[in-house]
This record gives C-alpha cells, structure tokens and sequence, in this order.
C-alpha cells in the first residue's frame, strides 16, 4: 500500500516574466537574497547545486537539470542525509509569473513543525516575489 504525505502547497503571482524568475531561483548564488527564513551564514554555489551553511549544519541542494518547462524541483539533503525532494514550479501567468511550491509533512516531523515550516516558506515566497518586482 502507498503512503500519502500531508502536504501544502503556495501559488503566489509575480509580475516579472517567468524565463526570469525561473533563471533567477535556479542560480543558487541568489538563495540567501529570497530565502530569508533559512539564516544562512555562507553558500557554496555552482550551476544548479549548493552546499549552504546553516545553523543547524550544512544542507546541499540539488535542482533537476535546466529546462524550458520551468521544473525547478529539487533535493535538500539535511545534515542527518536525509533527502527532502521538494516540488517547484514556473508557469506562464499572462506576461508575468506564477510560483509553484509544495511541502510534505515527512515522517517523523510534528504539526508544529510542520507549521514553522509553513511559516518560513510563505515568508520566502513573499521575499522572491519583492525581488523579481522591484
């Protein structure tokens, strides 16, 4: 029997077209800029991966290769090895941009977590979507 996650997932609407948004999220020497929530003290970043400092240890970060779909899926493998793959998306909303962005409740993680991540990843949306703006 498959086992399903509970999950949320954001769209929020950036006025910017989506060939920059997507080459703006993809290069990961931007990460620290639009995901605020992280706290990231340093970031090693090359054509798709990073290995990005953070308090609680080093995270690397994987997307799938370039694409003109807009598929900005990708891993992070936290400091304990585990992997989150993590679903992310591009889309064509009129001349501009919609943002795509699931998170599963994994195994072993609590509703309050799951909350805080909640939190975390609106705030970082939020903050893409200031960048690709202005």
């Amino acid at each position: 029997m498959s086992e399903v996650y509970p999950s949320r997932t954001w769209s929020i609407s950036i006025q910017c077209p989506p060939e920059r948004v997507y080459a703006y999220v993809y290069d990961l020497r931007h990460f620290p800029a639009w995901a605020v929530s992280f706290g990231l003290s340093s970031i090693e970043a090359s054509e798709g991966k990073g290995v990005i400092e953070t308090p609680e240890g080093p995270l690397t970060m994987q997307f799938v290769p370039k694409n003109t779909l807009g598929v900005l899926d990708h891993d992070v493998t936290l400091p304990s090895g585990e992997i989150n793959r993590i679903p992310m998306r591009v889309i064509a909303n009129g001349t501009g941009s919609e943002v795509l962005f699931t998170l599963f409740r994994l195994p072993g993680v609590s509703e309050e977590a799951f909350q805080r991540d909640q939190v975390m990843v609106e705030r970082d949306l939020l903050s893409l979507k200031g960048i690709m703006e202005n």
